[in-house]
């Protein structure tokens, strides 16, 4: 395997991962800056997700018309032109476009990347490059908010989209010089999919988020979350019917793919969901700082940074069974004793919980991202990466949105304002939902992916050896 090729992508997904967080510890400055409030600002946040939710279905048939080289590149100059913008900006509606058109950007980046590595790397080599790259989709979410405090105390928050024009530079040298050219013949353009797909997936996103950070009125997200999931239906209805669909729903027919998809959407709702409540409950249960909040919770990235050292080999002795659901009911006990956290509980500790957590939740993610495209034919790889990119992007969505609403209804319930033991309730509910990601994994066979974990493979050597 290339190493440069994964490194390369990986260092844009970090930028990409990180730019989607990094904001969140800097609104009060930046909505002071432009004279708004912080709440209102939350919309630049919304419209980012907005702009990954519509975008991204169409970034397999991209990839595959143009060149998944070219897009890729294509995308971090379009990042970066929003980042410039972003420092730029003078007012909430010239933020909200450019962060508009990081997402238009990010949106590519990612699914294009993934199709990149699924198509240069071999079967028996996908697990550590995807290690690789899913260290960045962990590290930058948990990086973010102290990276964004830090700046935005010590500096300018104008600095946080700046420092990705040399970064994206880099990215954009790098990528022309060590990236394969790889191009497909795909067929027409599926528009009326398109459509329907960017409506259903930008207007659930934003419903949800509107729900979950209400910058608007609540019922303002919940008629867009209705709207989404109804051209979300006709979509499905659709897609049974076109010869070649954007978001192409046989895939789920390989059963490696279905658990891969189903069992990962329904974990990250977890992941989802406790980057938001955890800073959170430091913040209004413990009275951390927002940077002490971030410093406390970045040790979760230490605990994904080292999967990359181990993944190939757990898997070629465990397999992608056994691997998943270890690691599915870790993360499931993990989040429920981030729920017994009191006043008393040290701080060490608790940095020590988030560590060993980030380990579980990288060898999972490591493990179902190989998984997916484990038998999935080359051909079709551009369809597996749009349609898991979606999948990802509305399970993250939806755990921030799971676990506001749980907040919304514990305060109503008490009337009065959050404490710690609303956190500890969410992070208990949340491990509940976190649980039925198992299910999946449990009725899968237990040679699934053996061509790239190689844990049946090994067997069989072992044992014609012995034969021998």
């Amino acid at each position: 395997m290339n190493r440069i090729v994964p490194l390369i992508l990986a260092v844009a997904l970090f930028m990409e991962q990180m730019d989607s967080t990094v904001i969140s510890t800097s609104l009060p400055a930046i909505a002071a800056d432009l004279g708004v409030g912080p709440i209102t600002l939350k919309l630049a946040l919304t419209s980012y997700m907005i702009a990954l939710a519509t975008f991204i279905p169409l970034s397999g048939w991209m990839a595959d018309r143009f060149g998944a080289k070219r897009v890729f590149r294509l995308a971090i100059l379009v990042f970066v032109a929003g980042s410039v913008l972003c420092a730029g900006a003078e007012s909430l509606v010239g933020f909200v476009v450019s962060r508009f058109l990081q997402g238009m950007g990010g949106a590519m980046m990612t699914p294009v990347a993934r199709l990149v590595l699924v198509r240069s790397t071999s079967r028996s080599e996908l697990v550590s490059a995807m290690a690789l790259l899913t260290i960045p989709a962990l590290v930058g979410p948990l990086a973010g908010p102290p990276l964004g405090g830090f700046i935005t105390t010590y500096f300018s928050w104008h600095w946080i989209f700046l420092i990705n024009v040399p970064v994206g530079i880099l990215g954009f040298v790098l990528s022309g010089i060590y990236l394969p050219e790889i191009r497909a013949a795909p067929p027409p353009l599926d528009w009326k999919g398109f459509l329907l797909s960017a409506v259903a997936a930008s207007g659930t996103m934003f419903g949800l988020s509107v729900v979950s950070l209400p910058a608007l009125p609540p019922q303002v997200g919940f008629a867009a979350t209705a709207v989404g999931l109804c051209c979300g239906a006709l979509y499905v209805r659709h897609a049974r019917r076109h010869p070649a669909p954007l978001l192409d729903l046989t895939l789920f027919r390989d059963s490696a793919f279905r658990a891969a998809a189903i069992g990962g959407t329904l974990f990250r709702v977890s992941v989802g969901a406790v980057p938001f409540l955890m800073p959170l409950m430091l913040q209004v249960g413990f009275g951390l700082t927002p940077f002490q909040s971030g410093l406390v919770t970045f040790t979760g990235a230490i605990g994904a940074i080292t999967t990359k050292f181990l993944a190939k080999k757990v898997l070629s002795f465990a397999g992608f069974r056994t691997t998943l659901i270890v690691a599915c009911l870790s993360g499931t006990v993990l989040t429920f004793v981030n729920g017994l956290f009191t006043l008393q509980t040290p701080f060490a500790l608790i940095a020590a919980v988030l560590l060993v957590a980030g380990f579980a939740r990288s060898f999972f993610f490591t493990s179902v991202n190989a998984l997916a495209f484990a038998d999935i034919p080359d051909r079709d790889a551009s369809k597996a990466t749009a349609m898991t990119a979606v999948l990802q992007q509305m399970s993250l969505a939806l755990g921030v949105a799971v676990a506001g609403s749980i907040l919304e209804i514990e305060t109503a319930i008490t009337g009065s304002a959050l404490t710690l033991s609303d956190f500890q309730l969410a992070f208990m509910i949340i491990a509940g939902l976190t649980l039925t990601a198992v299910f999946p994994f449990l009725t899968m066979a237990r040679n699934a992916g053996a061509s790239v974990s190689g844990h049946r493979l090994g067997e069989v050597e072992r044992e014609t050896t012995a034969v021998k």
